[in-house]
């Protein structure tokens, strides 16, 4: 593509505004929304009711910013729905339905151990943007979305198994289910762990693209101690073909402890991969053989289980990082402030290292091991962003890594987009 992308936040007075977020970034061809509270935009607060109430208000909130910006709900590619009791996913279902009453989007849905404002939901939007972000230059015009479902995968009437657009393909987060009885598998965390990437493996079977094409994982625990029994069968899909065992490839991924998921399971994982052709109509030179970039750097903490960051086409996508100083490998001292400024401090070498800067992040995860730490962790993060663009995310999580009180991950810019195979 000629020209550059621009980062591009927007806001509208029809949903909560937060001085430290943009409501929406636009970049290439996607737009990434901060997740919304059920927060009545007109008064600030927790809307009244209950669970229902909290949910409908969550989705009016992500109507207004999709309608804001020139799009509608079937625009939206991906959802995540974070509940503070997993019991609610019935009530939050009955509304989720009156705003997909025909086309549904890719879905993961967890339950977390607090969120901000003591709410009872949050809920999260990734649009599509099929004009691009280019200034006073022509983008590949109405992008289909391409959405795929298969019998050897679990199938669901609330979710696609699969929703590409442009150049990636957004996954439901998979539970251990086996296809062929709908039920979760027999066995530990490791035999749910490996059903879980038997599916997303016969997702992408399915539609004839590689397992290696995967350039980001999130793993969803109940008991974060199982992460090394997760790791184990992990490493026996990754790297999936010769190629990517020359080169040593695996994805950036995040680890998220969930104080409960559907059905009971032990592990659930979502996948973000390639798709290097684009969907249609992608100019011919826009499409064929975009090269998967991953790299990493002395100056972050480096796991042989994930990449730092993984580029492909307009985006880096980031592994979760934790607070720990690269240089001797242990937590840094301090308290949250000190940590969570740590995990920036990452993020901004990982950044760095590609030619890139903080003002090309537009997206931002954060999970905190105590939801009230969120002030602290604002005292860091406006060093970092002291102009809030980015879109964000906040949870309260019951456990992180090495005990740590932080966890940040980002989605950023990549303006020159990666290029095709030589």
């Amino acid at each position: 593509m000629s020209g550059y992308n621009a980062v591009l936040g927007r806001n509208t007075e029809n949903a909560p505004k937060c001085p430290l977020a943009s409501q929406t970034v636009a970049f290439s061809h996607y737009n990434n929304f901060s997740a919304q509270l059920p927060i009545d935009p007109k008064t600030g607060k927790l809307v009244a009711g209950g669970i229902k109430e909290q949910a409908e208000q969550c989705f009016k909130n992500i109507q207004a910013i999709a309608e804001h910006i020139g799009h509608v709900m079937s625009d939206i590619v991906r959802i995540t729905v974070f509940v503070k009791n997993i019991k609610d996913v019935d009530a939050v279902d009955e509304v989720y339905k009156t705003f997909f009453p025909t086309y549904v989007p890719t879905r993961t849905t967890v339950a977390v151990d607090a969120l901000p404002l003591d709410a009872l939901v949050q809920v999260e939007a990734l649009l599509t943007n099929g004009e691009g972000t280019i200034p006073n230059a022509p983008q590949s015009g109405d992008l289909i979305k391409l959405t795929n479902n298969t019998i050897n995968a679990p199938i669901s009437p609330l979710s696609n198994q699969l929703v590409a657009f442009s150049h990636y393909n957004n996954i439901s987060a998979q539970l251990p289910i086996d296809p062929k009885s709908g039920r979760l598998v027999e066995g530990c965390v490791k035999a749910q762990a490996a059903q879980c990437l038997k599916n997303i493996k016969a997702i992408l079977e399915s539609i004839d693209v590689p397992f290696d094409d995967i350039v980001k994982i999130n793993i969803f625990l109940k008991n974060l101690a199982d992460i090394e029994a997760v790791n184990e069968v992990y490493k026996t899909f990754f790297p999936d073909s010769a190629i990517a065992r020359t080169v040593a490839y695996v994805p950036a991924r995040t680890v998220i402890a969930a104080s409960a998921l559907p059905m009971d399971a032990l592990v659930q994982i979502e996948a973000v991969v390639s798709h290097g052709d684009g969907t249609p109509p992608q100019l011919v030179e826009d499409r064929h053989g975009l090269v998967i970039w991953a790299r990493n750097t002395e100056n972050a903490p480096k796991c042989c289980l994930s990449t730092q960051t993984v580029a492909f086409s307009h985006y880096n996508n980031i592994s979760a990082q934790l607070p720990i100083d690269p240089k001797t490998g242990n937590l840094v001292a301090g308290g949250v402030k000190e940590q969570a400024e740590q995990c920036l401090k990452n993020i901004k070498a990982i950044i760095e290292s590609i030619n890139h800067v903080m003002d090309d992040v537009v997206k931002v995860n954060i999970f905190l091991k105590n939801i009230a730490d969120i002030a602290a962790v604002d005292e860091a993060y406006a060093k970092f962003f002291p102009e809030g663009t980015p879109a964000r995310r906040i949870v309260g999580v019951s456990a992180l890594p090495k005990d740590a009180l932080v966890q940040i991950d980002v989605i950023v810019a990549n303006a020159e987009g990666t290029p095709p195979n030589a």
